[in-house]
């Protein structure tokens, strides 16, 4: 196996790898899965280190990223048909609509930070 390296500045980075570990995309961690992390080191620091230790944290905190997105869309979705915002009040009334889908991923939100990221 040959060591590749990555220029950084001035500096030379090795391109290591835990085993196991494959290069995922240098997609950025979003917004769920950085709360997750933070929620983790300051209520859960053994589990954290545990994890980062041993590799299991990015996937982790990316699988409960993309838990969190998904939900949140089916629940907003799932309000908006209860609640009769579609795209005809959206021609009609936008303000109504945005301040209706607003609330209502408020409410998802809320759900999923409670029943997802901080359990």
């Amino acid at each position: 196996m040959e060591l590749t390296y990555t220029k950084v500045g001035d500096y030379l980075i090795p391109d290591l790898m835990m085993d196991g570990q494959e290069a995922e995309e240098e997609l950025p961690l979003g917004r769920y899965g950085r709360l997750r992390e933070r929620f983790l080191q300051e209520h859960h620091s053994g589990t954290y280190t545990s994890m980062l230790l041993t590799g299991r944290l990015e996937p982790h905190l990316r699988e409960i990223d993309r838990q969190a997105w998904e939900q949140v869309d089916r629940m907003v979705d799932e309000l908006k048909k209860q609640n009769g915002v579609d795209e005809a009040m959206k021609a009609r009334d936008q303000m109504g609509w945005v301040q209706a889908v607003n609330s209502f991923t408020a409410q998802a939100e809320e759900i999923v930070l409670a029943e997802i990221v901080y359990r």
